[in-house]
């Protein structure tokens, strides 16, 4: 067994793009290829992502074939406790990942990388400097903002008012200071209370994507600064999993905040504003456009980022390691 993996990060987040070895992923749709991969294939993932090869905030990419016409190729997003549905910092990486491997042909200024995501197709465009891949932006899947202040009860903080944005995944969102805290605080304070946060939304509210039960789920919790990101950006931190911490600004998170602030009209259409991460690193986000998701307002959103690379690997299984699974220590 040799799985070879691209090894790059997005603002400091991890992107593991899984290049050969991984076995074969069936289904005749994205959606039933999640299943798959998630029902029959899954020690594979815990392999990469976990110790001893991984570490408990690892993030991956499985590329697959799509289904969706015009697409060029497909993509499973995979970390600590499973696969989600959309991936900003992931989809930056891999976009700027095919267009240096040929998969897509290089056009400059822009190449246009058109990919199939488990929530839909996500249109990337990755800047030509000099024959070189560089900056990307994406945009989104139609985001929407499905509950502004609901106010629930969380443990060890009483009642808060929160919000709840798609943005390709669902996301709780709110200012850090309405548990107390700001985002200076050690990481694992701030992970602490999102995890409460994540537990007491789903527990309290129920999250539904229109038509499509797997994708109806919360998928972590933002803190933000409280900031809209018109004259400074904006800080904000994402736990999301299994109290994975996203060192990026959150390329579905971001867009998630877009569709929020639009539907507070904060926000222009075409206004761009910047979002900053736990480690410094900036995305732009601005809203494309104004759409409709099943009878609903709805946004797409342009998000742009910069990846870079950070390596290659391949990884192994000796026929007497105790670990073939992989664990985690926290």
């Amino acid at each position: 067994m040799r799985i070879e993996t691209v090894e790059m990060h997005t603002g400091g987040e991890a992107v593991r793009i899984v290049v050969a070895g991984y076995p074969e992923i069936e289904g005749a749709t994205i959606l039933d290829k999640r299943r798959f991969a998630r029902e029959r294939l899954d020690r594979w993932r815990r392999l990469i992502m976990h110790e001893p090869r991984g570490h408990y905030d690892m993030y991956g990419v499985l590329p697959v074939a799509p289904d969706l016409p015009g697409a060029d190729f497909g993509v499973l997003f995979i970390h600590n406790e499973g696969y989600s549905t959309m991936c900003g910092h992931a989809t930056i990486a891999v976009a700027r990942w095919a267009v240096d491997e040929g998969l897509v042909a290089k056009v400059e200024p822009f190449t246009t990388v058109s990919i199939q995501a488990p929530c839909g197709l996500v249109t990337a465009h990755v800047e030509i400097v000099e024959g070189r891949a560089g900056a990307v932006s994406f945009e989104s899947v139609p985001a929407f903002a499905p509950t502004l202040d609901a106010e629930v009860e969380i443990e060890g903080h009483g009642r808060v008012t929160l919000d709840i944005g798609y943005g390709g995944a669902f996301y709780a969102i709110l200012p850090a200071d309405r548990l107390g805290l700001d985002l200076d605080r050690p990481a694992r304070h701030l992970v602490d209370a999102a995890d409460r946060v994540s537990a007491a939304v789903r527990a309290a509210l129920t999250v539904e994507y229109p038509g499509e039960p797997d994708l109806s789920f919360l998928y972590g919790t933002i803190l933000t600064d409280g900031g809209n990101g018109r004259v400074r950006p904006t800080r904000n931190v994402c736990i999301f999993a299994d109290r994975e911490v996203d060192r990026s600004p959150t390329g579905s998170g971001v867009t998630a905040r877009l569709a929020l602030m639009r539907a507070r009209g904060e926000i222009e259409v075409g206004e761009t504003r910047r979002f900053r991460s736990i480690t410094g690193s900036d995305f732009a986000g601005c809203v494309a456009r104004d759409t409709v998701l099943a009878g609903r307002p709805a946004i797409v959103a342009r998000v742009s980022g910069k990846a870079h690379y950070s390596g290659t690997a391949h990884f192994t299984i000796e026929e007497d390691d105790p670990f073939p699974d992989g664990f985690l220590v926290r």
